[in-house]
């Protein structure tokens, strides 16, 4: 049974997005989280996803229902493609933790940076 949010805050000074669930589950998800885990293909891919990087000060600028089923999140660095459906959020918030490890290590292994302007230096040493 899909998950449904009872209370969804966009908080744009943390650059965050809270669900609070009628479990008593609440989560708090990152824009950059929320950011390199979107659904879209521009991020999945075609069945590969395609590894984000750059992405620490990106923030959100709004929140649109998709119907009964999903939210259109639109970023402030113009991604606005993915429908995250409430599944796929409340998944996202229960596996954060793990979720964000990998990426971190995808990031490691793949030599990119959460940081914008860091791959930029790299290049200018």
């Amino acid at each position: 049974m899909t998950q449904l949010p009872t209370d969804i805050k966009l908080h744009k000074a943390s650059r965050t997005l809270t669900l609070t669930y009628a479990s008593g589950e609440e989560y708090t998800l990152p824009a950059e989280f929320l950011r390199v885990h979107s659904p879209s293909a521009e991020v999945q891919g075609h069945g590969k996803p395609i590894l984000q990087f750059g992405k620490i000060n990106v923030g959100l600028t709004k929140l649109e229902p998709a119907g009964q089923y999903a939210l259109k999140l639109t970023f402030d660095d113009g991604h606005d493609s993915g429908l995250f459906t409430w599944e796929y959020l409340y998944e996202l918030g229960r596996r954060h933790d793990a979720l964000w490890e990998d990426y971190l290590a995808e990031l490691k292994a793949a030599g990119k940076t959460r940081d914008p302007n860091e791959s930029v230096v790299k290049l200018m040493l």
